[in-house]
């Protein structure tokens, strides 16, 4: 995270940040709460956070499915409805943009919890830009594919290296691009979509 804030400028007038776990409940609204009192009003909501887990249908939990869907599925939904409330009608735009991952592409039978509270933001994108469409607010989803971000093994960077035909993870300056045309108002008339950004990954390629 360090790194992230660096990159981006440091702290100041421009940039702050708050850490917070969206197993609570409460925490989602807290943090438009903070972004709010620190600078005013927020008109975009990039809601990318993610927690990752590998369960197996043998392996998987109900606590772990809970915590799945709290953090990725439950706490995408609160944000929103945080920021909706804050928004005030009169300033122009609105732009909720939110990150699912390729369940809907291909089986991810080794990471039960996290795709199944994935599948769910997927599936929730279209009803959330119905509740917002007439404030003049966007909500759509991105599934940015494989991205180097450093998290991933130099044997998985390299099989799913093998997928795309870039012979390349995404990078993130990718994924911003997409998400940065979201929230202008280039998009404006651009909502309820799900939009896959990923270099024309090949699943089946091993």
């Amino acid at each position: 995270m360090a790194g992230v804030l660096e990159a981006l400028g440091g702290l100041g007038d421009q940039l702050a940040h708050v850490l917070a776990d969206f197993a609570d409940p409460l925490k989602p609204a807290w943090v438009i709460e903070q972004a709010v009192e620190r600078f005013g009003h927020v008109d975009v909501l990039v809601a990318n956070h993610a927690r990752s887990s590998k369960q197996s249908l043998e392996q998987v939990t109900a606590a772990e499915l809970d915590l799945a869907w709290a953090v990725n599925a439950r706490g995408s939904v609160l944000l929103t409805q945080a920021f909706a409330a804050q928004h005030d009608d009169r300033r122009p735009g609105g732009r909720v943009i939110l990150f699912t991952s390729g369940q809907h592409l291909a089986p991810m039978s080794l990471e039960l919890p996290y795709a199944i509270s994935k599948g769910a933001i997927h599936q929730m994108t279209a009803s959330l830009s119905e509740a917002l469409v007439d404030r003049g607010i966007t909500v759509n989803t991105v599934n940015p594919g494989p991205v180097d971000t450093g998290w991933a093994s130099p044997e998985l960077t390299r099989q799913v290296a093998n997928a795309l035909p870039a012979g390349r993870w995404g990078r993130p300056e990718e994924v911003a691009r997409l998400v940065r045309w979201l929230a202008s108002d280039e998009a404006a008339w651009i909502t309820g979509q799900v939009i896959n950004s990923e270099g024309g990954f090949r699943r089946w390629v091993k």
